[in-house]
């Protein structure tokens, strides 16, 4: 069963998920990151000028097949679009169907009170179903 976290009160959800996939390709690990297309454009703009000593090598699901094969991490509008990750990163409004085949799945969650509400609807539709979910506040940890 997939393994449910959410990141609760992500001030940047844009330079915080650049952090999180920073890590996560230090780990090793294929990512896949689901949002809205236009979150994706800035997202995929972020990753390549957020560090300057960092390169985080990523595309867009529409990239030719050798170079989705060659990219630890795939930004998609939704997860049929995605290879087979073991971590998938949410950073839009609803559940993302398909998440199920995922490992991990992570909601980012920011401050305001839209994208809080959203994120209840989640919880909830995660818990309904029986899913394990941790929560990581960043507020908590100031």
């Amino acid at each position: 069963m997939t393994e449910v976290a959410f990141h609760f009160n992500v001030p940047d959800k844009l330079g915080y998920a650049c952090r999180l996939l920073r890590k996560a390709y230090a780990a090793g690990g294929p990512v896949g990151v689901v949002a809205p297309a236009d979150t994706l454009d800035a997202l995929n703009t972020q990753l390549w000028s957020f560090s300057a000593l960092d390169f985080i090598p990523h595309c867009l699901a529409t990239a030719p097949a050798p170079v989705l094969g060659a990219t630890p991490i795939v930004l998609a509008e939704n997860c049929a679009q995605l290879p087979q990750a073991g971590v998938l990163v949410h950073l839009g409004a609803a559940v993302p169907s398909g998440f199920e085949r995922f490992e991990r799945l992570i909601e980012l969650v920011a401050t305001d009170d839209t994208d809080r509400a959203h994120a209840r609807q989640r919880w909830r539709h995660y818990a309904d179903r029986g899913y394990q979910i941790k929560r990581h506040d960043l507020a908590a940890k100031e």
